[in-house]
């Protein structure tokens, strides 16, 4: 779709030098992991281009406005959590397969390849990452940011708020794995933390599907 006039010149060439997911995805990579150590914030596209800062709901938005441009649909696909710890990625389908761009401070929530036959097997690949001292997946969902009609999630100055309590809103589907298996990755993930402090596991057998 062609870009609206109120994009400025910088986000412009932005846009136009990120024309694809993987493209996106190395983008977000190389900008900071927004802490949010001044204040809770939930910026659009132009306050993450601005500012230099993401976090997972800001890098689905910036990921869902600059990929918007180039023909994909703005699609969220998010998560609830056990911990009330959520997440949100940007989801996107290639040659009918789906995949995500997305940021996090865990390593197996990031995006993944275009490679999954349907959005709940996209989900999925994320249930076991996801396991860590607290968390676990119970739910997940599509959304549409279009369905937010003219509320300007892409450009706008403040905090898009509405964004968030938006999906927190939306009922989301079960997705669950076994006790037995929870229990698992759980003392898996202990174990590896205990042994490498300060470090996160990339020992996931679907990690040749990250992105």
């Amino acid at each position: 779709m062609p870009l609206s006039p109120a994009f400025t010149r910088r986000e412009r060439a932005l846009v136009a030098a990120l024309p694809t997911p993987r493209s996106v995805q190395r983008w977000l990579h190389g900008l900071r992991y927004n802490l949010e150590v001044r204040g809770n914030t939930l910026r659009s596209f132009r306050g993450v281009a601005r500012y230099g800062l993401v976090h997972c709901l800001e890098a689905a938005l910036a990921a869902a406005a600059i990929l918007e441009c180039h023909g994909y649909p703005p699609l969220l696909l998010s998560f609830e959590s056990i911990d009330q710890l959520d997440h949100v990625v940007y989801a996107f389908r290639e040659n009918g397969r789906w995949g995500a761009v997305a940021r996090s401070r865990d390593p197996g929530l990031h995006g993944r390849k275009a490679v999954y036959r349907t959005a709940r097997e996209l989900a999925r690949s994320y249930v076991e990452p996801y396991v860590d001292f607290t968390g676990r997946v119970t739910g997940y969902v599509v959304a549409d940011l279009r369905a937010l009609g003219e509320y300007d999630w892409r450009l706008s100055r403040r905090n898009v708020w509405r964004v968030e309590r938006w999906l927190l809103e939306m009922p989301h589907k079960r997705l669950t794995m076994s006790e037995r298996r929870y229990r698992e990755l759980h003392d898996r993930y202990r174990r590896y933390r205990a042994r490498y402090p300060g470090r996160k596991p990339i020992y996931y057998e679907e990690r040749k599907d990250w992105m």
